[in-house]
């Protein structure tokens, strides 16, 4: 049985949370008592469970399109507690001097400058709300290859190793705001982003976990609910690894 965490009260954001990490987050986030308020793309949102709850329709590559869906939350609730940075998408799996220019620029796009936007529209309303609850928390999803690289995706390592750099900076901006930042750097899962790969590929990264095993979207889940908790109270612009043993830093 999973640890409760009381979010009783609590507003949170998650990008990307129409499916695989960010529908599990979701899920734990609201089981804990949070109101989650779910971010995808608006054909991913108008469908599925999603579509019965608070979501917008957004694009976190297109300033406006956050900014519109940052003025309807504001409007909606007032506050801020919590983000979860979850959106992200893998790319084309190639050399690096085979990816084209566009698409080296599309994954970065998505998994970092999408969550520099997404911070940069949200956080000042989650200074307002600090200042009153003393409470704020923002999780970003990068991943293991951003500590590693990964032979055959180098955008998205790129990306990935970026988004935890910016952690570890915005969680020192942050530090006396009552705000937390941190990161999760998770192994592979079998989730959208992974499924389609070719066996082969599979079989190679899971030679590389030593716990044998593919990572769970609950795992990831529960990492986060802790990570958005007044139980997580002294760590930020931290990493914490979700790899199965395969993280050697």
């Amino acid at each position: 049985m999973s640890t409760h965490y009381d979010l009783e009260g609590r507003v949170a954001v998650v990008t990307g949370a129409a499916g695989g990490f960010g529908a599990a987050i979701s899920r734990r986030l609201q089981d804990c008592g949070a109101t989650v308020v779910h971010w995808d793309l608006p054909t991913a949102v108008k469908s599925g469970y999603v579509a019965n709850l608070p979501h917008a329709g957004v694009d976190i590559t297109d300033a406006q399109s956050i900014e519109t869906a940052t003025n309807d939350l504001q409007q909606r609730f007032g506050r801020l507690d919590i983000l979860v940075n979850n959106a992200g998408i893998v790319g084309n799996v190639a050399p690096l001097w085979e990816i084209p220019v566009e698409e080296f620029r599309r994954i970065i796009d998505v998994n970092l400058f999408g969550s520099f936007l997404v911070c940069r529209a949200l956080v000042p309303l989650m200074i307002e709300t600090a200042k009153e609850r003393h409470f704020g928390r923002i999780v970003n999803v990068a991943s293991i290859q951003a500590k590693e690289g990964m032979h055959q995706a180098a955008a998205y390592s790129a990306a990935k190793a970026g988004l935890v750099a910016m952690t570890k900076s915005l969680g020192k901006e942050l530090a006396t705001a009552d705000i937390l930042v941190n990161a999760i750097t998770p192994a592979a899962s079998m989730t959208a982003l992974s499924i389609d790969a070719p066996r082969e590929r599979l079989d190679d990264i899971l030679s590389r976990i030593p716990m044998r095993r593919f990572l769970e979207p609950a795992e990831v889940a529960n990492m986060v609910a802790w990570l958005s908790s007044s139980e997580c109270s002294f760590s930020t612009g931290a990493v914490f690894d979700l790899s199965g043993g395969r993280a050697t830093y």
